[in-house]
């Protein structure tokens, strides 16, 4: 067939995008994506099950986090020189065996085990999808394909969520988790037939993290990274509790759908524009959460303008991750697989720390503390990105 022909072609004399390849990587992020935050909404019943608390509970969703920024860096180092295939398909074989341990254990510490190593698996496949995305288009469409891929996060978030509690609810959390695990064999398949392989770093010290760090750009977008993410995750953690401060607390679904689809809106945005104006959009995105931060701080007692400042926040948010992964992709070049890990391990870290600063906010200052605390952390992270002229965010925006 026409397709699968163009998906083995060399890269260098291709034109046109990989669909069946990239659409693959999309869902191996929607299913880390969706996996990591799945118990959020699926508490009550695991707690019960378990026998153990709900804050206990919660913790399910902290061990995958820290699964991830633990390992990410050393397991990408020590694979470099594997076939990307390969380590593609064992990552995801790994995760489809740590979902059905979670689906059917009835062990707390178990359980914990089962989503630590889901985490793992989730960290190696983060490091590499964005790189092989990239190595699967034309060098014109490489942000394109990025945001192809990356937009598992937002469909994750604001679909597979709520999908994946209504499952749970309906017929039993451990289904919610079993059908992660088909979904992931199914995608093996997928990715075995349609996903083009390419080799891994002939020498493992061009993927050290020491070295990455020291190329120009690399820095300033991993702290963009840091403070960007941990933005939203304080924001988006505590949503409910600060949208029942404001006095919406029964609208929660529908601001996160407002935000959904602003943040699918903005990964096409991005994708279509992102290899012309990666420092503009990069502004923008920050811009635009900001300003949703400031209406949610000054005038969130307008339920209209809190629709308003979600869809801003999801304009802002939904094509971040394609901006962050590209311009660290960018700026890495030969150590960009060590660059991806380090972003992906940080990206996690400031998961997991949003969780813990935006508690502490909320018991020592309350829920109206959560949008000023995101300006506060925004103002250094627009900075950086203005003063990375030169590397990570350069300006070479063409008309």
């Amino acid at each position: 067939m026409r397709t699968h022909t163009v998906v083995r072609a060399d890269p260098t004399t291709r034109s046109a995008l990989p669909l069946a390849a990239l659409l693959a990587l999309a869902t191996a992020v929607f299913v880390t994506s969706l996996t990591e935050t799945l118990p959020a909404g699926l508490l009550p019943a695991m707690s019960a099950d378990l026998g153990v608390s709900l804050s206990a509970t919660g913790q399910t969703v902290t061990i995958y986090a820290v699964g991830t920024a633990l390992m990410a860096i050393p397991l990408t180092a020590a694979t470099a020189r594997w076939r990307r295939k390969r380590l593609l398909l064992a990552a995801m074989a790994g995760f489809a065996v740590a979902n059905t341990v979670t689906a059917v254990s009835t062990n707390y510490s178990l359980t914990m085990v089962a989503r630590f190593v889901a985490g793992v698996a989730a960290g190696v496949a983060w490091a590499l999808l964005a790189g092989y995305a990239r190595r699967l288009a034309p060098a014109h469409l490489q942000g394109r394909a990025i945001a192809i891929a990356m937009a598992g996060i937002p469909v994750a978030l604001s679909l597979g969520v709520p999908a994946g509690t209504f499952l749970g609810q309906a017929f039993g959390w451990r289904l919610a988790f079993l059908l992660m695990t088909v979904l992931t064999i199914a995608l093996l398949v997928w990715i075995g037939w349609a996903v083009q392989d390419f080799p891994g770093q002939q020498q493992r010290e061009k993927s050290s993290m020491s070295q990455a760090l020291r190329v120009p750009g690399v820095a300033p977008v991993l702290f963009v990274t840091l403070f960007f993410v941990l933005a939203h995750t304080i924001l988006y953690t505590y949503i409910a509790t600060l949208l029942a401060r404001l006095g919406l607390g029964g609208s929660v679904d529908l601001v996160l759908l407002v935000f959904g689809a602003a943040s699918l809106l903005s990964i096409w945005l991005v994708g279509v524009q992102i290899g012309r104006r990666l420092r503009t959009l990069t502004v923008a995105s920050v811009v635009l959460f900001a300003a949703a931060a400031t209406i949610l701080a000054l005038l969130g007692g307008n339920p209209v303008l809190v629709f308003v400042a979600a869809a801003l926040w999801g304009l802002g948010w939904g094509g971040a991750p394609t901006l962050l992964q590209t311009a660290v992709g960018d700026a890495g070049g030969e150590s960009a697989d060590a660059a991806q890990a380090m972003l992906v391990t940080l990206w996690n870290v400031a998961m997991a720390g949003g969780g813990v600063i935006g508690g502490l906010l909320l018991a020592g200052l309350g829920a109206s503390a959560f949008p000023w605390s995101v300006l506060l952390l925004l103002i250094p992270v627009l900075v950086v990105v203005l003063a990375a002229r030169m590397h990570g965010f350069p300006s070479r925006d063409v008309p």
